[in-house]
């Protein structure tokens, strides 16, 4: 399989949870954390550009991509901010900024309000914060769940994946154009029975409101990256929080979607460099 940046990827063994993660670069050292149903591959256009100034530490979440899928345990926001914790000390690293996207986003402000990391900065991009609402908070989860432990239907969610335009069409409906190389390796993710396995057991498991009650006492700035064409974390969001976190700044990125940096690398990259660039030194 042709993976991006593969000449950069390691596994680590750290306790029962198998890690696949790339590091590359020098400099102070970040962590990239990408969102549900993604992997490290996300980073593909923009880690060069970064990797000129910081060192990356890009992992696969737990049950995505090349990484294990845990216990149920460690599937949720909580869980997974106590593994990622358990491969940082592994590695022996302390990030001097942590950037998440989407989920990730939500995953990297976890770490930090649980004493997990001490970053200077988080760089949310279309950070996912918003807990779902109503009716919806209630059936997602538990839809998500039964999905999750039906193996026959884990199987036909693969297998319909096989089809190129429906992926085609999923990125499409996030607001985003990215390229056909990008979209390729979303359809071999969303192909491979594991990945889907992992992906449906972290949306039965998350819960976002203990996080969101408790931003307002985040101690480090967050900024919010946002793209004015998402479709999947309105722009709208973001400002919300802004008003309700103190440390919050909303950065727009206009004529971009929720894969910002996988369609335009170069300015999302500015964004990141305008942000670490006195910070990290």
């Amino acid at each position: 399989m042709n993976w991006p940046h593969r000449q950069y990827s390691r596994f680590i063994q750290v306790g029962d949870q198998k890690w696949h993660l790339q590091t590359m670069g020098q400099g102070p050292p970040i962590l990239l954390l990408h969102g549900t149903g993604s992997s490290c591959h996300t980073w593909a256009g923009i880690a060069p550009l970064l990797a000129e100034q910081f060192t990356l530490v890009m992992p696969d979440l737990p049950g995505h991509g090349f990484t294990q899928t845990p216990p149920e345990s460690g599937q949720s926001l909580a869980g997974m901010a106590r593994l990622i914790r358990d491969l940082l000390t592994a590695l022996d690293i302390e990030p001097t900024a942590l950037i998440g996207h989407s989920a990730g986003a939500a995953i990297a402000a976890e770490l930090t309000l649980a004493g997990y990391v001490r970053p200077q900065v988080i760089i949310a991009i279309n950070g996912a914060f918003q807990p779902f609402k109503g009716l919806a908070a209630l059936l997602f989860p538990v839809a998500a769940h039964v999905l999750a432990l039906n193996p026959l239907t884990i199987y036909a969610v693969a297998s319909g994946a096989k089809d190129s335009r429906r992926i085609e069409k999923l990125m499409r409906s996030t607001g985003s154009e990215i390229p056909a190389d990008m979209v390729a390796r979303y359809r071999d993710l969303f192909t491979a029975p594991g990945h889907v396995a992992g992906m449906l057991g972290m949306m039965a498991n998350w819960n976002l409101a203990p996080l969101v009650r408790k931003m307002a006492g985040l101690q480090v700035p967050i900024y919010l990256v946002s793209g004015a064409k998402d479709a999947a974390v309105t722009p709208a969001s973001a400002q919300t929080l802004c008003q309700t976190v103190p440390q919050a700044r909303f950065i727009p990125l206009p004529q971009l979607g929720h894969l910002a940096h996988e369609e335009d690398p170069n300015a999302v990259a500015a964004v990141v460099f305008s942000v670490l660039g006195p910070s990290a030194t």
